[in-house]
């Protein structure tokens, strides 16, 4: 079984094809998000994707939001229009093959997490993502980036991409340690993973217990989608 995981970003829409150990058979694809970004374009933009990557048998998606059942309920850095969208119906009409849809954030998590005590997730990109695991199991559509943090402002208006432009590397790294600081109060996890674009930005001396992971992580994380 061939999986085609797919990452729908706030920047970026990327693509690649998993085997069934959730190991690479081709190079990551990779095209700009559609602006605007409402369900149609995106759609049509992975279409193009898909005609880069080769035959296979199933889709997995992450989405930047919130996801029940394969319907899109939130969108904060995409379009309204995705509000009560169902991408996994509509991709299935599209390429004609099982379709998954989980939170971005989520879908990393699946593909870097050890499965074992707590473990939480945070992607760091055009917004602020998260995801928790107990025991590997997932805690769906945690959306820590959205709850207030630190001066009247939320986690992504703190660290999100528009803020990491504003305030530059060296206060955006400040600010990154006050949120491990606070995390690790709030949910004393055994591990914590950093991935996104930005993850690259950071230049901390990190705790032990906390892990950059590659960007590719939040594609590798598709094959887990279709587990048992």
């Amino acid at each position: 079984m061939r999986t085609l995981a797919v990452d729908i970003g706030g920047s970026g829409i990327k693509a690649i094809i998993l085997d069934e150990d959730g190991q690479p058979l081709t190079e990551r694809s990779r095209v700009d998000t559609p602006n605007p970004p409402v369900p149609e374009v995106v759609m049509d933009a992975i279409a193009t994707l898909v005609s880069s990557q080769g035959e296979f048998d199933r889709v997995s998606v992450g989405f930047p939001g919130v996801v029940r059942s394969g319907v899109t309920k939130t969108a904060v850095n995409l379009s309204p229009n995705w509000i009560g969208f169902d991408l996994a119906t509509a991709l299935c009409d599209r390429l004609k093959t099982p379709v998954a849809v989980v939170n971005d954030a989520d879908m990393q998590g699946l593909g870097a997490i050890s499965g074992s005590g707590v473990e939480l997730t945070i992607t760091l990109g055009t917004g602020f993502g998260s995801a928790l695991f107990v025991e590997g199991l997932l805690v769906p559509n945690l959306e820590l980036g959205h709850h207030q943090f630190r001066k009247g402002e939320t986690y992504e208006e703190q660290l999100g991409r528009a803020a990491l432009d504003k305030v530059g590397e060296k206060k955006w790294n400040s600010r990154l340690e006050k949120a491990i600081a606070s995390l690790q109060n709030l949910f004393n996890y055994d591990y914590l993973y950093i991935g996104g674009g930005e993850a690259k930005k950071v230049t901390l001396n990190l705790p032990l217990n906390v892990k950059i992971v590659p960007n590719v992580t939040g594609l590798l994380g598709g094959i887990a989608l279709w587990r048992d």
